[in-house]
């Protein structure tokens, strides 16, 4: 987390929750809301690269599971469009859309959609759709695969992903 948001954290200890404002969608863009409050929510891509790379820095998840960007001292809720990570492969390599590198996964799935799931040490993700492309042929046997490392592919239904890795989809306030 940035030293800036431990600060005004401190000195503001009290700001509200924000909910319903901003999304992660399934190929790991941060969407904001921009439609006006009583008209149909709309969400865009957040475009400025400096604000989507602070978002990234400071993205955490509370004891509920639910993830947050903290801003400075306040915590704005995200809503996933399925996982609180997606992964990309870059040169044969996980690399997160935060920017991380979450190492190589520990388990794999595959959903009633051909979505696939892995799940790093203490992380679930989405693999974006278009790396599918890169490992069909692997998944294809029964394995997802990147560069010389493989392990056995498994299936799971989309409804059980939340649940079985911790997070919440859309986090509404605690009451």
């Amino acid at each position: 987390m940035d030293d800036a948001v431990i600060r005004s954290m401190l000195k503001w200890p009290d700001v509200p929750d924000v909910y319903g404002w901003l999304q992660l969608d399934r190929r790991g863009s941060w969407r904001i809301r921009v439609a006006a409050p009583g008209d149909e929510p709309r969400f865009e891509p957040i475009a400025n690269r400096a604000l989507r790379e602070f978002i990234a820095r400071n993205y955490l998840a509370d004891r509920r599971g639910c993830w947050y960007f903290q801003n400075g001292p306040q915590r704005v809720f995200v809503t996933l469009a399925y996982a609180p990570f997606v992964y990309r492969l870059e040169n044969g390599a996980l690399e997160d859309h935060c920017g991380g590198a979450p190492g190589f996964p520990d388990g794999a799935w595959l959903d009633e959609e051909g979505s696939l799931v892995l799940s790093t040490p203490g992380r679930a993700g989405l693999l974006d759709d278009r790396d599918l492309g890169a490992v069909a042929e692997s998944l294809s046997a029964g394995e997802f695969r990147a560069g010389n490392r493989a392990i056995p592919v498994g299936a799971l239904a989309s409804t059980e992903v939340e649940a079985r890795f911790g997070f919440v989809r859309e986090p509404k306030a605690a009451e």
